[in-house]
């Protein structure tokens, strides 16, 4: 538990790590069906060309959660709701492992997209709520480390569990996973911070477009996420067409990910720069280094340690804005966490969107040197836009 009145309360370790851990845990379901879609296909009868709906699906879900059931930590007992949806997760995931249809497979995608984002999402602001403003930066940087490192590995740990076991393995371990979480959370997790008044569920929803009109920081560090995330998704998007060309296999262009890593490592360590009024400094420098990550990345067609290198820089960077800008958004103690969480997150929901389409009409056109000058563009205007918008204190 927190004391909001003393400056000297903290959040303890260990429960850091377990929002940490039971971060990576919900958000890897999300991605765990990437690199088996022709699995998928070829088990039930979908045309490769088709295959995307399973994706589809899944961000549908995602989509759903962040406009209508993350905001509802604002509203319900955030413990409850928490472990609510934790087994209703497991229940899904083990479904989802059952299904013998398209109909049932996407269904279970969709719900299984619905309630991990909802999961994940929910975790970041219950660790934004219980930890004290002095050290908050801290703990939503460590628990959204958490989600980096779930994020980068659930395409790694799909593909080694089907090969040994199948596909239908990776989701009966998951809701395993899922039942050994749901027991450890509800024996630590705090009791949660009560909000100061109660909204019915139609002006909770209603309250998020407020939110976005009288919240300014979360109007700015909303628009550095959508540029953000659209620089992600450039890169990631059309970084399969050089390495490809080069004989790389997809195993091994999904491998290039952990590399991605190092990005969690410096999640808490510019949340707690945030913490001590650094939030603006580390934003400029982070901005910077993700503009000066497109010059190695250039190289991606004919070296691998530039590429290396460059993705390191990349996700370093853009984890340090990440964690920044929430930290910024969950500064002040607030009853509204979770609406603001989702509404930043639909921000990066539209950039991801966004980058996709451009990144692979780019490669088209101009390959990857021309990807990577649109990569570099979309970092020069993050740079601009947030000097621009810099507070004149």
């Amino acid at each position: 538990m927190r004391d909001t009145n003393s400056h000297t309360a903290t959040v303890s370790r260990p429960l850091v790590w377990l929002f940490a851990c039971a971060a990576a845990l919900s958000v890897a379901n999300v991605y765990y069906a990437q690199p088996l879609l022709d699995t998928l296909a070829q088990e039930f009868g979908m045309h490769p060309s088709s295959s995307g709906m399973v994706i589809t699906a899944t961000q549908a879900g995602c989509t759903l959660a962040l406009l209508l059931v993350v905001p509802l930590g604002d509203m319900l007992n955030r413990r409850r709701l928490t472990l609510l949806q934790l087994g209703l997760l497991g229940i899904s995931l083990a479904a989802l492992a059952c299904a013998t249809s398209t109909a049932a497979l996407l269904a279970g995608m969709l719900l299984v997209g619905l309630l991990g984002t909802a999961m994940t999402q929910g975790l970041i602001a219950y660790a934004a709520s219980v930890a004290p403003s002095h050290e908050r930066g801290r703990v939503v940087g460590t628990a959204q480390g958490g989600v980096v490192i779930g994020l980068l590995l659930a395409r790694t740990l799909s593909g080694v569990v089907t090969d040994l076991a199948g596909w239908r393995a990776v989701y009966l371990l998951s809701a395993g996973l899922s039942l050994a979480l749901l027991l450890l959370l509800w024996r630590m997790l705090p009791p949660p911070v009560a909000p100061a008044r109660k909204l019915s569920y139609g002006a909770l929803l209603a309250s998020m477009f407020d939110l976005l009109k009288t919240h300014r920081v979360l109007r700015v560090r909303g628009v550095l996420a959508l540029l953000l995330f659209a620089v992600f998704s450039i890169f990631w998007s059309a970084l399969v067409f050089p390495l490809s060309a080069q004989g790389y296999s997809h195993a091994a262009v999904g491998a290039f990910g952990l590399v991605g890593v190092a990005g969690a490592l410096g999640a808490a360590r510019a949340g707690a720069m945030a913490d001590r009024g650094r939030a603006q400094w580390t934003t400029g420098a982070a901005l910077l280094l993700l503009l000066a990550s497109w010059l190695p990345l250039a190289f991606a067609g004919s070296a691998l340690w530039p590429l290396i290198a460059g993705i390191i820089a990349l996700d370093l960077a853009g984890q340090a804005i990440h964690v920044t800008n929430q930290s910024l958004i969950f500064k002040h103690d607030s009853d509204a966490h979770s609406r603001l969480v989702a509404c930043y997150m639909l921000f990066y929901a539209v950039g991801s969107g966004l980058g996709a389409i451009a990144a692979t009409s780019v490669y088209a056109l101009a390959l990857w040197h021309g990807v990577c000058a649109l990569g570099a563009a979309v970092s020069l205007m993050a740079l601009v836009f947030w000097r621009l918008t810099l507070p004149s204190n």
